[in-house]
């Protein structure tokens, strides 16, 4: 085991994956020789060659085009899209082609080796147009995975299980948690199942549900609640689509309770979903309504992102509100 953050854990990921495929490219926006805006690439052109890690003209749609294609050819594509934010002008190659090529095709080809790594999230002061969420949108889509961790070692086997899943995935990374997690890793290749929730911390009267840099947001609440007297089950959703919906509904049936937290608005965001599915799962064992904890319905601020972000005491409000329902 290695002491690593998010960061290395990811690169320690790609580098694997490059080694066991001779046809496996990365490509991206500044992904070659500088590395990556955040440094995830780096050193793996000076390693592969510039004819397997090398950078793209800043058209989202051109990389996921090309990634499409080279997928298709049977090569593991590692396609990077600078930041979330900027994935929407690829939205049509990711959901009319990536998600649907194998059912257009009849199964007689697939996109299946196609892996899209982006940074979500705010928490680093990136204002607009560096700061958004946008899984739900990508949730709507049969046909791809979503997968979001939440420290590093979860990062480096949910991505390894990513890249060699057989449908394309959207590998979501909580850019605040890059150099800010560290934990131990191994150096060695492992997976993490994918579609699988993970419960986090045991308890009796509440389930607090979260993904990616939010984990740590309601597990703060968590040991908030404790002192009072109240004993939160806490689970990492770790990927939206599929998602889990025994975990959460075995969780559930247990307290009685749920608090789902993401930071995406609240309005139409993947929370309201789970709190649909839930309510269906498990109505009789409800002892009060299921209730969500999100960014608000306004675009992402710069100078007032502390007022917008989901904190763990809006969280604790949350759970206090559910235990005197």
């Amino acid at each position: 085991m290695a002491k690593m953050n998010m960061l290395h854990a990811i690169n320690s990921a790609l580098d694997i994956t490059m080694n066991e495929h001779p046809q496996a490219c990365i490509f991206g926006e500044d992904v070659g020789y500088f590395g990556g805006v955040f440094r995830a690439t780096s050193g793996l052109q000076e390693k592969y060659g510039k004819h397997r890690v090398f950078n793209t003209p800043l058209t989202e749609q051109g990389i996921l085009g090309f990634a499409n294609g080279l997928a298709a050819f049977g090569a593991p594509a590692l396609a990077e899209i600078q930041f979330a934010d900027y994935i929407f002008p690829a939205f049509d190659q990711i959901v009319n082609e990536a998600a649907k090529f194998r059912y257009r095709s009849g199964n007689e080809f697939d996109v299946g080796n196609l892996t899209i790594r982006t940074p979500y999230g705010g928490g680093i002061a990136g204002g607009l147009y560096h700061s958004q969420s946008p899984e739900a949108y990508f949730a709507h889509t049969p046909g791809l995975k979503v997968v979001v961790p939440r420290n590093p070692y979860q990062a480096k086997g949910l991505l390894r299980a990513s890249i060699k899943d057989d449908n394309p995935v959207i590998f979501f990374e909580p850019k605040r948690l890059y150099r800010a997690s560290i934990g131990e890793v191994p150096e060695e290749d492992y997976s993490i199942e994918l579609g699988t929730a993970e419960v986090v911390q045991e308890g009796a009267d509440i389930t607090l549900l979260a993904w990616g840099a939010q984990m740590e947001i309601i597990e703060d609440a968590a040991k908030q609640a404790k002192e009072q007297g109240i004993s939160c089950e806490v689970i990492d959703l770790r990927s939206i689509l599929p998602w889990d919906v025994d975990t959460i509904a075995k969780s559930v049936i247990k307290t009685g309770r749920l608090i789902v937290s993401h930071e995406a608005p609240i309005t139409n965001g993947f929370g309201a979903e789970i709190a649909a599915t839930i309510q269906q799962e498990c109505f009789l064992h409800l002892e009060s309504p299921i209730l969500r904890v999100c960014g608000l319905d306004t675009p992402y601020p710069l100078a007032l992102e502390k007022e917008y972000v989901p904190d763990a005491l809006k969280v604790l409000a949350a759970i206090k509100q559910s235990m005197d329902f």
